[in-house]
């Protein structure tokens, strides 16, 4: 297990280094790639292309990339993680699903409580979930922690079997609300809770298309699927970003 741990480490070593070798020789041809184009109309900068690679690592993490982009993740939501885990009233032997779990660090989080009596980590990537695994490989073989690769959209799992279900910063990312928040439902047992936490605004900006999907999205197929006392709670900024989760029962 300790060499196991010593290449993972070389190996997120190698990612970050590749990762900024990557940033740096796109904005250097980018650099290069207008001077040759200053006055053309048609260039297309070089810098969306990165962009549009760096948002498909934080939606479908791949590769070595996406397992350094797992571990940039975990560094960068700890604020927003440890807030959730505060909102959670977790008994002893509880039963507890999230949905994109990452790198798995919330869930490591909570096993080191020793209250839950399993806890489930869904992703659809199969890098973020080898990452998951060797950080909860302890509570994993103890059959604490199972990890599951599926999608949001059709939980494979049966009726009411958790007592709570969260998930931090995937909602941006999910293809169709309606069918997760109904599948939430579905597995929840009665008095159930859900947390959904996610950003929605920087700053002194505002988002308001994330605002409009809780509004007009999230909270109607909240209710619609039959959720109680369904609120929206402020939590502390993370980064700059604005922290919210919205909460609801069974």
């Amino acid at each position: 297990m300790a060499r196991m741990e010593k290449w993972e480490r070389v190996r997120l070593q190698f990612a970050r280094f590749i990762y900024l070798l990557y940033i740096r020789s796109t904005i250097k041809n980018n650099r290069l790639f207008h001077r040759n184009i200053s006055h053309s109309k048609g260039g297309i900068s070089i810098f969306k292309t990165i962009i549009k690679y760096i948002d498909r690592q934080y939606k479908t993490p791949q590769g070595i990339i996406g397992a350094f982009i797992g571990e940039k993740m975990v560094e960068q939501h700890k604020t927003e993680t440890n807030w959730s885990l505060e909102l959670m009233n977790i008994h002893q032997g509880d039963r507890i699903l999230e949905l994109g779990c990452g790198a798995g660090y919330a869930i490591k989080l909570i096993s080191e409580k020793n209250l839950a009596e399993e806890i489930v980590g869904l992703d659809i990537s199969p890098t973020i979930i080898r990452s998951a695994r060797i950080r909860n490989k302890k509570a994993i073989i103890k059959e604490k922690v199972k990890l599951v690769k599926a999608n949001l959209n059709k939980l494979p799992f049966r009726d009411e079997n958790f007592n709570t279900v969260f998930s931090i910063q995937t909602i941006y990312f999910w293809t169709d609300a309606a069918s997760t928040i109904s599948e939430i439902f579905r597995v929840l047992k009665p008095e159930g809770v859900v947390i959904l936490t996610f950003s929605d605004g920087k700053e002194d900006e505002t988002w308001e298309g994330i605002k409009g999907i809780t509004r007009n999205q999230v909270i109607p197929y909240m209710k619609e699927a039959g959720f109680r006392n369904v609120s929206i709670v402020r939590g502390p900024d993370s980064r700059g970003y604005h922290t919210v989760a919205v909460k609801g029962t069974k």
